[in-house]
Order: C-alpha cells, then structure tokens, then sequence
C-alpha cells in the first residue's frame, strides 16, 4: 500500500475551543487541531457519531499533521495513505461492523420528490453549512450522509428513488430558533423553518426517528503518537 513520503505528526498548541481541520490537496494532507477520532472520520469517510470504541483520549488530545506523498496522489489514494498513516504513527487498529442505532430513516413524503434530475454526467458537488445543504449530482445515499454529519446521529436512505438531483435546502437551527443571538431581532431568526419542516416543504421529504442498521467504524486499539 502507498504511503507517504513525509508526514509530520505534532501536538497541537492551539487555544482551548479552537477549530479544527482537515485539508487535502494533490498529494497532500494537513490537519490542524484534530483529534484521531477526526482524523479516522476523514480517513474513512464516515461520521465522527459512527466511530467507537478506544481509549479516552482519541476524542480529546489533538494534533497537528502535515503529509506529503511522492506523486500527485488524490480521492481514494490519498484516503488510504492517511490510513497508513494512522495505522503506523498511533498505531490504530480498527474493524468495520453493524450496529442498529437511533437515527432517522429518510422516506419520501406523499406528494413525492420535489427536486430537480441532475443533467447526465454531472458530478456529485456539495457544500454544507448549519444552515443549508446546496448539492448537484447527489443521490439520496448522499443527502442522508451530509443530513447524518447535521443532526450528529445515523440517517439511512430509505427512499427508494433512484438516480441524481440538484438542490438546495435551507433551514434555521433549533438553537437560533429557540434562543436568537443577543441583539438580533426574532423575525431574523426565526422565520424559517426547522431542518425536518425543510426538507418536508422544500423537497418533499421527511425523516422518521427509529433504528436504523449503520455501518461503524469499532476502535480496537490506539496508541498516542510521538513527535517526530
């Protein structure tokens, strides 16, 4: 398996409640002021809320990494390289299971979908805030992942609607809703719906909370990485 030709694994200095990243470019990865528990979501593309087991600290030391491969390595080539990474500076070894959790399961709503077909061929393309989710080229499968990474708890595709759609869905978190920030006017906050009223009249979609099968990442062993 390809690895990285220099990586630099350092703890983090940062002030207490700083954010935290992590950046790829071709045949780079940097990370700053993550935890290993962030650093397996991004390696393993999976939601920090599907990541368990390990000892205590993988969810609150942080670190600092900087790895550069060889050649212009990019997608899932560098995804496994940061795997390597992982597995041989903290020593992590992990296995794949499935576990029933409480989530939402992501139905269709009775008027159907309301979002507009992708043209052929175009890519998948998202960004998301605490606000919004904006998508083009994105399959059901995608929406319950970034909806999952928003509400912190599993969201399983249970839709049945095949193919791609561009959209955009905006909605006003609970915490604004209930509680707008000091000096902000009600109106400014509080008019827009809630994420699940959002989908329900934006996209004709609903979420139903039970149990849903997810598919975890299970920390078997860690080890914490000395500086290099």
């Amino acid at each position: 398996m390809a690895t990285f030709e220099a990586a630099s694994i350092k703890p983090s200095t940062a002030d207490p409640g700083s954010g935290s990243e992590v950046t790829s470019e071709t045949g780079r990865i940097i990370a700053r002021n993550v935890t290993l528990k962030r650093c397996v979501r991004g390696a393993y593309d999976v939601p920090e809320a599907q990541v368990f087991g390990g000892p205590k600290w993988v969810d609150e030391d942080r670190y600092d990494i900087n790895a550069k491969a060889a050649g212009p390595a990019g997608g899932r080539e560098l995804s496994a390289m940061f795997q390597s990474l992982l597995a041989e500076r903290f020593h992590l070894v992990l296995h794949r299971e499935t576990r029933a959790l409480p989530g939402y399961a992501l139905v269709l709503g009775k008027g159907g979908l309301r979002a507009m077909p992708s043209a052929p061929g175009t890519p998948w393309n998202s960004t998301s805030s605490r606000r919004s989710i904006e998508a083009e080229g994105c399959n059901m499968a995608g929406l319950a992942q970034k909806l999952s990474e928003v509400l912190h708890v599993p969201v399983a595709d249970m839709t049945t609607v095949d193919g791609k759609f561009d959209f955009k869905l905006e909605w006003t978190p609970e915490d604004l809703q209930a509680k707008p920030p000091s000096g902000t006017a009600m109106t400014e906050v509080a008019l827009g719906p809630s994420i699940f009223t959002a989908l329900r009249e934006q996209l004709g979609l609903r979420l139903e909370a039970r149990k849903v099968p997810t598919e975890v990442l299970v920390i078997d062993r860690a080890e914490k990485a000395s500086e290099n």
